[in-house]
């Protein structure tokens, strides 16, 4: 397998590369990690089962997205593909450090940044991607509250009734959730889709990093909403980013109905007490 990966990467790079040494590292909630150097060279390789591969090019395809807005540092694709009976994507390596509130400020600034910069005139995706392992649905909508409401919401209610969920009515849902968005008609921005304090770094150098995409065009608050879900991020960052961007009136409202999305997600990948989470949520919707 690293015999058929390291000739991917001397291919996708034109440059001689040898690996000399392979060392485990985290690849997040699904997938095993590595650094693997080599040539004065590091690189990034995760793992999945060669089923996957799909998800690693739309992967591929988010990080050139969101580094071709020339405003945030990604972790730029180097090649993806399958070998033995693993799929893989190799990533530039970034060593990261310990941010502060500069750090944090920026972070912010620059978020907002590719928010602006990316845009389209419809919201979803140019292909399906995933949300962890869960198919996330990119269809182009013209109407942001019909996107949110049937690709997110009334997806994720669909996969949580095949595993026993129990929430409410989906149409009831769905419905409600189309009311509360029906007068939000946001610019479609660019949006990284799975932005948790885990998918957020800072680089050795202090510079602001964003990895793992979810990626989509969407209203930019998913974003902010979904920083808050688990833990927050620290308010430097929110300062930064209303500094570059004022949130919309409104968003305090929204940022449940957005992050009900994820909590569904998580009921559906772990179960556990996310159903309880989203039945609160639900509760307060409908």
């Amino acid at each position: 397998m690293w015999t058929e990966i390291t000739q991917a990467i001397i291919q996708a790079t034109e440059k001689d590369f040898a690996i000399a040494d392979t060392r485990s590292v985290s690849g997040g909630c699904i997938n095993q990690g590595y650094k693997i150097s080599g040539n004065n060279t590091k690189y990034f390789v995760k793992l999945n089962q060669a089923s996957q591969v799909e998800m690693f090019a739309a992967e591929a395809l988010g990080l050139k997205q969101m580094y071709a807005t020339q405003t945030i540092t990604v972790p730029q694709p180097i090649c993806w593909g399958t070998a033995a009976n693993s799929s893989y994507i190799v990533l530039q390596w970034i060593d990261l450090g310990r941010g502060n509130d500069r750090s944090w400020t920026q972070m912010g600034h620059q978020l907002a940044a590719m928010h602006r910069e990316g845009t389209r005139d419809r919201f979803g995706w140019e292909r399906n991607n995933t949300i962890g392992s869960t198919p996330q649905i990119n269809t182009w909508t013209d109407n942001w509250a019909d996107f949110f409401a049937e690709h997110r919401i009334g997806y994720q209610l669909k996969l949580a009734k095949r595993r026993g969920g129990g929430f409410a009515d989906t149409n009831k849902v769905v419905g409600a959730v189309r009311d509360r968005l029906t007068d939000r008609q946001p610019e479609a921005s660019l949006v990284h889709g799975d932005l948790w304090s885990g998918n957020a770094a800072i680089a050795a150098d202090g510079s602001p990093v964003i990895i793992d995409p979810a990626t989509y065009y969407g209203d930019r608050e998913t974003d902010l909403a979904m920083t808050e879900l688990f833990g927050g991020f620290p308010a430097a960052f929110y300062r930064g980013y209303n500094e570059a961007w004022q949130l919309d009136r409104g968003y305090q409202q929204r940022k449940s109905i957005y992050n009900l999305y994820h909590v569904l997600n998580h009921f559906n990948l772990f179960g556990g007490g996310y159903a309880s989470q989203a039945k609160r949520i639900i509760g307060q919707l409908i």
